[in-house]
């Protein structure tokens, strides 16, 4: 094809047009920079949605309804076979929840406990505890699990005897001493994060005894199949539910770290286009200075029978193939990186003896990162327009010059 051709036989590189290399280099090396940073930066921001799906949300319940009374779930057995029907459901299960203070050699530490059936949520948590200490726990009747922060704060080790001092209520709203739950501590649970300082794990029928339930449980927590569609499915049980309950779900005690992996990914991916346009905006500019310089060869084209399309299609391909050449390297460079980059940081941080995400603040203690092919498609499909964009401008200009006036 002549117009390739002679885009090709444009782009090479003579000393009086080193400038317009220059500028014509910076839009590629900006192009490809940009692309290989979003898509980066994308898998970087994947990888925290998908460790908050396997970790937080492996032990956070998707949905939960509970009693408003101390009664607790009526028809139990009834309403858990009857979920058990619901598609979109993956697991229903009974738990009784209390609130209260740990005490431990004088020291107190609030924490929410979950009285959980053990053989129905051994999945979920056995690889969150030591190996051992599940099993352990299961064994005893009185065991506790604890968070990995309460353990810490409170100087707590496996067998370890503490008391959890539960507040008790009245009608009349009278003070009444706090009921006692004495426990053995069967392990020490590690999830990450706030969560660790807060969560502990005890067997469901002592729960339900400290709260005195007239039921065997004081509510049901639910795993979808969708988390993401779980706020919707939560509002469809709550309200068709034949007792009154409270429900929630995670979007309303967990959503906040949802949210801002939402808000950044969308923040990075505006900036980092803004990025790419800009670095398109030097394929503009280097163009315009090419036709300009080519403004004598342009008009012998012409007078030699190059039709306008075929002057505007030469511009247009030195420009696409500026912008091609950034978008290849610098999505090759992120395909390459990206699925590499946890190892890439934990290297860095060990050379360096820095830590860059700490296990206290946040719900993970490295980077995570997972590359989606969506990513790459949507990041390449944007550059390869912004570039054309680019030419369209410069190319109508070369098209729309007169032999004559250029060869006067």
């Amino acid at each position: 094809m002549l117009a390739l051709q002679l885009a090709q036989r444009f782009r090479k590189t003579r000393s009086q047009q080193r400038f317009v290399s220059f500028i014509s280099m910076s839009s590629t090396v900006g192009i490809g920079l940009g692309c290989f940073v979003l898509i980066t930066l994308l898998s970087v921001m994947n990888g925290f949605e998908r460790e908050l799906t396997t970790r937080i949300l492996t032990v956070v319940p998707h949905g939960e309804i509970y009693s408003v009374d101390n009664k607790g779930i009526e028809n139990l057995d009834a309403q858990l076979y009857r979920f058990q029907q619901d598609k979109r459901i993956a697991q229903a299960v009974p738990f009784t929840g209390l609130t209260g203070m740990l005490q431990f050699k004088g020291a107190l530490k609030a924490i929410q406990i979950t009285g959980l059936p053990i053989d129905d949520v051994s999945g979920d948590f056995v690889d969150k505890v030591e190996p051992g200490q599940w099993t352990q726990f299961a064994a005893s009747d009185n065991g506790v699990i604890v968070g990995k922060g309460i353990a810490l704060e409170m100087g707590l080790s496996v067998g370890d005897r503490v008391q959890i001092l539960v507040p008790q209520t009245t009608s009349d709203l009278t003070f009444k001493a706090p009921n006692t739950i004495s426990l053995e501590v069967s392990g020490v649970l590690s999830i990450g994060g706030e969560l660790d300082n807060q969560l502990g794990i005890m067997h469901l029928q002592k729960a339900s005894q400290a709260l005195e339930l007239a039921t065997k449980a004081k509510g049901i927590r639910f795993s979808f199949h969708d988390p993401f569609g779980a706020a919707e499915a939560m509002r469809d049980i709550g309200y068709s539910f034949p007792q009154a309950v409270y429900m929630s779900d995670w979007t309303r005690t967990q959503g906040h770290l949802y949210n801002d992996i939402q808000l950044v990914r969308t923040v990075v991916y505006i900036a980092l286009v803004l990025v790419i346009s800009v670095a398109c905006f030097n394929i503009v500019s280097s163009l315009v200075m090419a036709v300009r310089d080519k403004q004598a060869a342009i008009a012998i084209l012409k007078t030699m029978g190059a039709t306008d399309n075929t002057i505007r299609m030469t511009f247009v391909f030195q420009g696409i193939i500026n912008g091609l050449v950034g978008v290849v390297s610098g999505v090759g460079l992120a395909v390459i990186i990206a699925p590499n980059l946890s190892d890439i940081v934990g290297f860095v941080e060990q050379a360096l003896s820095i830590e860059i995400l700490s296990g206290d603040i946040y719900f993970i203690d490295f980077l995570p990162s997972e590359l989606q092919w969506l990513d790459v498609i949507a990041t390449v499909c944007v550059a390869l327009f912004l570039s054309v964009t680019a030419t369209l401008y410069p190319a109508h200009k070369a098209a729309k010059i007169s032999p004559s006036a250029a060869l006067h």
